[in-house]
């Protein structure tokens, strides 16, 4: 079985105070972050640490994968 980022990546988030906006075309979803002040894509599918680290780096925060 193939292990996912998205819930490790949507803790770190939740923890820096990152917010859920809505929900997105397709299987993504819109966070805001209050570090950068702008809105993220967040796919549901989240299979590469490399794609989970580009998501960290669009909210402001440091590599953790």
């Amino acid at each position: 079985m193939v292990k996912g980022y998205e819930r490790d990546l949507k803790r770190l988030l939740r923890d820096a105070d990152c917010d859920f906006v809505r929900s997105g075309k397709g299987s993504h979803e819109i966070w805001y972050s209050p570090l950068t002040e702008t809105n993220f894509v967040v796919p549901n599918n989240v299979l590469s640490r490399h794609l989970a680290n580009v998501i960290l780096r669009q909210a402001g925060l440091p590599k953790s994968f």
